[in-house]
């Protein structure tokens, strides 16, 4: 599987200027830069700062995602999302709207069809940054999965405090829409692939 370097090549309709120019149909959106990293297992003693509990609905025959955050000591939080390639195929550039919703319109746009799935966000700092870990439940129990944003520009971002992961950013198997869909077999069979039993 292609792995990435530690920077990132960034392309812009605004190189010269630093700046990125995003098609008008998405000027609402913010520009993420993301790597993605499947982890073997949780290093010991690795503390988070927050725990997220995170349901996310993938709306079929949609681009939407429909997703509650619940966290201790807070109400829950609504959300209303679409993600968009920038560059075609390639998932380094996305192009991210969120709205935020009540719990009556979550509960109204929820009976549509969708493929769903529940994990735990731990947060984690990073240098100046955080990442997150990413634990799984239900069908895609076992799965961990470290996020690390890198910012609109792309910034590079220190080591991981990981212990035995290897990047996935460009295995399209482990985006949120394609594990959403995702069956316990079909994901222990990827997993294998990786070495992760």
């Amino acid at each position: 599987m292609e792995t990435l370097p530690r920077s990132l090549p960034l392309r812009s309709s605004c190189e010269n200027k630093g700046v990125t120019t995003l098609p008008k149909s998405l000027k609402y959106a913010h520009v993420e830069r993301e790597r993605r990293y499947l982890s073997k297992r949780m290093t010991p003693g690795l503390r988070p700062t927050r725990v997220l509990r995170i349901q996310d609905r993938y709306i079929s025959d949609s681009s939407f995602r429909l997703r509650r955050i619940d966290e201790e000591g807070n109400s829950p939080v609504f959300k209303l999302g679409q993600k968009k390639r920038i560059e075609g195929d390639s998932p380094l550039r996305i192009a991210h709207t969120t709205m935020y919703i009540s719990e009556d319109e979550f509960n109204l746009l929820a009976v549509l069809p969708a493929n769903t799935l529940e994990k735990q966000r731990l947060i984690f700092p990073l240098g100046d940054s955080h990442f997150s870990v990413d634990v799984f439940e239900g069908k895609l129990e076992g799965l961990l999965l470290a996020e690390v944003d890198l910012g609109s520009e792309g910034a590079t971002h220190p080591a991981l405090p990981l212990e035995e992961f290897v990047e996935v950013t460009l295995d399209e198997r482990f985006t949120g829409g394609k594990l959403a869909g995702t069956s316990s077999t079909d994901l222990q069979s990827t997993l294998t692939e990786y070495g992760v039993n």
